[in-house]
């Protein structure tokens, strides 16, 4: 007898023996057990995960003469023969190779006959995205309206490519990328079953190789078992596939971490022996970064994670004393260097040259951290916030006849006066801006105007001698009626104001001036308290550096 294989010598037979695809095996048991099965299913996803294999199972399940809880007996005829690809009433189509109208068409006449034995007749359609579209077309109605003895189960691997016409008349099923860890340990219990000894670092490899499909990686052990002779060690399996030894990986990623230039030219030389494909090298210095920033983040984040658990915890030791910043950094370099490979003519010049760059980048800690001090909520310590407008008054104390006033999000509004006084350049800035909290665009023409005074409560304004027509807008009754009206409700009665034409021998400010000035003085006053702040002080002594701007934070 020829040899079999270990991916067709160990395919599934059962719902049981999937590997990676619970959330599909339980939903269709479910709806076996509550008689819930549409006539038609679509198996999609990763090729190697399983869509073809469960089509087989779910038709031995609904041909079965002694199904155990909805789990094939598998010693059946029926079963045997679905087994063996002979079974009558189980019809399978390869749509890569049937993908005509005519074949659609025989399909369509086969459906109406009965089945010969059994309850159902199970079309299972393969690689479904195949069919042209004069073939689609002939296969909906029948897909849409079988006979009730019919089940139809298309699987592809490009289901974008399926109409939507097709893809509505289905229930659609997502075959998921098997875990790395899920993988190994199948790939574990095989070797245990032929007898193969096998190291775990070396399984790790097959099917980190594997890339999530169960079907190439027991493709890859078969091969492994044929070149070591049954002994499968991480060596081994990387010089048969063409893969970097997993300790050279570390030894590189090391000198990387720690800016170590003189120990990796002997770090390359290895790589350079070893044949090592540049691409393949930086795709796994990505992944490297990638977990190490994950575990950063979160150190139980091992799901997100494929990897064995002690190379994970190799790994949380190697990256702790590393600052985030840095990895990132590392990260966007590789990422570089990978798109600069591409392009090259030489892969191995830019491969060396890219590792040396990284080894020799310049190391980013944060500022606690290189200030070897734990962040203090000390009196000192600025607050973002405080480079914002001026600090309000602060209100004088309440007297136990007085009620506090309750605190708003508004522009303090000036207390009305009893007896009114004659207003300041303050007081005016004041009332613009709670105009401006009111109506904006009235207040983007008052703040322009110059404060030149208030006596025995006139205000005296000015327009500016860049904006003349200031001054005539103003003497209209509905201009002077709304602004009367701020007055009096911010102020109280009794004050009024006039508006001078533009003069150029005048000097005042305007509200908007008065507020850059007093926003400027408290930038300035914030900046000589950072300057005093002794953190400050020493991240300048340490940079030899100097504080060139101050930023808002927003929190």
């Amino acid at each position: 007898m020829s040899y079999q294989v270990i991916a067709r010598k160990y395919r599934p037979q059962s719902f049981d023996q999937m590997v990676g695809q619970n959330h599909i095996t339980q939903t269709i048991s479910n709806a076996l057990k509550h008689n819930r099965l549409p006539h038609a299913l679509l198996f999609t996803g990763l090729r190697g995960t399983g869509k073809t294999s469960s089509a087989r199972i779910l038709a031995k399940i609904l041909r079965c003469t002694n199904p155990q809880n909805f789990t094939p007996c598998n010693t059946c005829q029926s079963c045997q023969e679905i087994s063996a690809g002979r079974a009558v009433d189980v019809i399978e189509i390869d749509g890569a190779s049937n993908n005509g109208v005519d074949a659609i068409r025989d399909l369509r006449d086969n459906v109406m006959f009965a089945p010969s034995s059994g309850k159902y007749k199970v079309f299972i359609i393969d690689e479904v995205h195949m069919l042209s579209t004069s073939a689609f077309n002939a296969l909906l109605k029948t897909l849409e309206e079988p006979p009730a003895h019919v089940i139809f189960i298309l699987a592809t691997t490009e289901v974008h490519k399926i109409p939507q016409t097709i893809l509505s008349r289905c229930q659609r099923f997502d075959f998921r990328r098997i875990p790395l860890k899920q993988i190994a340990e199948y790939l574990k219990k095989i070797c245990e079953l032929e007898n193969i000894q096998a190291d775990a670092a070396a399984l790790w490899l097959i099917a980190k190789q594997g890339d999530g499909s169960m079907r190439d990686s027991l493709s890859l052990l078969d091969q492994v078992i044929s070149f070591t002779n049954g002994q499968l060690t991480e060596s081994e399996v990387g010089t048969v596939l063409g893969l970097t030894s997993r300790t050279l990986v570390y030894e590189v990623f090391d000198h990387l971490l720690h800016r170590q230039p003189r120990e990796l030219v002997d770090s390359l030389e290895k790589l350079s022996t070893s044949g090592q494909n540049p691409s393949l090298f930086f795709e796994d210095l990505a992944k490297l970064l990638r977990h190490s920033l994950l575990l950063k983040a979160d150190a139980n984040a091992t799901d997100l994670i494929d990897l064995p658990e002690d190379e994970i915890q190799l790994l949380i030791g190697k990256v702790q004393p590393i600052s985030d910043s840095d990895l990132h950094l590392l990260f966007d370099m590789v990422i570089k260097a990978s798109q600069d490979l591409n392009r090259a003519s030489d892969q191995q010049i830019v491969f060396e040259m890219a590792l040396l760059r990284m080894s020799q980048a310049p190391r980013i800690m944060d500022l606690q951290t290189l200030l070897g001090q734990a962040p203090s909520a000390g009196a000192n310590r600025p607050k973002p916030s405080e480079v914002a407008a001026p600090q309000p008054t602060k209100p004088a104390a309440s007297t136990p006849n007085s009620v506090a006033a309750p605190t708003t999000a508004k522009p303090v509004q000036p207390a009305v006066k009893a007896p009114p006084q004659d207003l300041t350049a303050e007081t005016w800035l004041e009332l613009v801006q709670n105009i401006k909290s009111q109506d904006a665009f009235f207040a983007a023409k008052i703040e322009n105007l110059l404060f030149l005074g208030c006596k025995q409560l006139k205000i005296t304004l000015q327009a500016p001698q860049n904006l003349p027509f200031l001054a005539t807008q103003m003497q209209s009754s509905e201009m002077q009626q709304k602004l009367q009206g701020f007055i009096d409700s911010a102020l109280g009665q009794g004050y009024t104001f006039e508006v001078l034409k533009s003069s150029a021998n005048t000097t005042a400010d305007s509200a908007h001036t008065l507020a850059t000035k007093k926003l400027a003085q408290a930038e300035e006053e914030l900046l000589a308290r950072l300057q005093s702040d002794p953190r400050v002080q020493k991240a300048k002594e340490v940079f030899k550096s100097e504080i060139k701007i101050v930023k808002k934070g927003h929190h």
